[in-house]
């Protein structure tokens, strides 16, 4: 019978399997093949969710990863996107792409890409990006217009998306604060090609190596797979997984996570962790009551609405949320914690809590290789 584990366990198995607690993960190559796929849509959140998991690591040393094709961006599930380690990205892609296409089948119907179009803008970026060229977005853009595509009313966009997810651009070398868009082929040269059962046994395997102890109905959701295709993948990944039960539930974590997580000591890599929005601690699970109430869900996700606020962290618990200003002068940041400090005790949680928060601003504004700047004092 599979061992029983607590909320507690799953907590801290958790920040083990995400790069957040034990050996510190060298590299964020090494946070992308953990974790398999890390939101990026927002791009600056997305590099700290590999930089706060690589303890050491460096902007441009992270931004180096993907403007040398370790590192890729792209759609790969759920229509959003995501960092992944680019040899991995087909595969994915194989697996996710077809329901995607199902779901974007209205939207581009009622802006007027029908097939046609959208293989006229797969030719015109051929023939702009073959031999290792790019081209920033608003660039692409202004090429696809030139070709005779219009841009308009999103359009451009869901252009881009499409030949995207369908396996023609990809997200490559960095332009300023942004990326350039690449053709995928050219991209990624070598990719990992998996039959069919034998890509979905690998995709269930890295979902819970990155994210276990979680759910088959976790998995269901982060990756968009059907329940079926969950089973297929399940049965081939099962002999590197180990099941544990959790309120009488089936979860499940790598082999590997199992082994690291034993000491029941183990803590997250500092006090407080300042994590960025968007981040895989909180948004990588269907069930995100083991880390957060309810109550306090909504002050993450402000009513629901899919904007995912910066995470404060605090013995694997989200105890509030953090803003920051960002400037060439350097990093100021504030916290804004759940507990109101109504009691003696409440007080001395907040004041720990704020000077773990300080360090972790720190640590950020290392990744940033910028300084912390004071918050500014308001006037009385």
């Amino acid at each position: 019978m599979p061992a029983a584990l607590s909320l507690a366990d799953v907590v801290r198995l958790r920040l083990c399997a995400q790069g957040l607690a034990g050996d510190p993960l060298a590299s964020a190559v090494e946070v992308a093949e953990r974790m398999l796929a890390v939101q990026a849509q927002d791009y600056p959140a997305g590099q700290w969710a590999l930089g706060v998991r690589s303890p050491g690591t460096t902007r441009s040393q992270l931004q180096t990863s993907v403007s040398t094709g370790e590192i890729v961006r792209s759609w790969p599930m759920r229509g959003t996107l995501h960092f992944v380690p680019a040899r991995e990205l087909g595969w994915m892609q194989g697996l996710t792409t077809p329901r995607l296409l199902k779901k974007t089948r209205t939207i581009n119907a009622r802006l007027g890409l029908d097939t046609a179009v959208l293989e006229r803008a797969r030719e015109a970026a051929i023939a702009a990006l073959t031999g290792q060229k790019q081209l920033s977005r608003a660039d692409f853009m202004t090429m696809l217009q030139a070709s005779g595509l219009s841009t308009d009313g999103q359009r451009g966009y869901h252009m881009i998306a499409h030949l995207a997810l369908t396996g023609t651009l990809c997200w490559g070398r960095q332009i300023g604060t942004q990326q350039g868009l690449v053709l995928l082929d050219e991209w990624v040269p070598n990719p990992r090609r998996l039959e069919r059962d034998e890509a979905l046994g690998e995709f269930v395997y890295r979902y819970f190596l990155g994210h276990g102890p979680a759910t088959l109905a976790d998995f269901v959701w982060w990756s968009q797979l059907t329940v079926a295709d969950t089973k297929i993948g399940l049965a081939v990944a099962r002999e590197r997984l180990t099941e544990v039960q959790v309120d009488g539930g089936a979860h499940f974590l790598s082999d590997e996570t199992a082994d690291a997580a034993a000491p029941a000591g183990l803590r997250q890599h500092t006090p407080v962790l300042a994590l960025p929005g968007f981040d895989e601690y909180l948004l990588g699970y269907r069930d995100r009551t083991p880390v957060i109430s309810t109550e306090n869900l909504t002050r993450v996700v402000p009513g629901l609405n899919g904007i995912f606020l910066p995470l404060v962290v605090t013995n694997g618990q989200i105890v509030g949320t953090w803003v920051k200003k960002i400037s060439a002068v350097g990093v100021t940041a504030e916290a804004a914690l759940f507990e109101e400090p109504s009691t003696a005790a409440a007080r001395t949680r907040a004041e720990k809590a704020q000077r773990g928060f300080d360090r972790a601003v720190t640590d950020y504004a290392r990744f940033l290789e910028l300084p912390v700047r004071p918050v500014p004092t308001p006037n009385r």
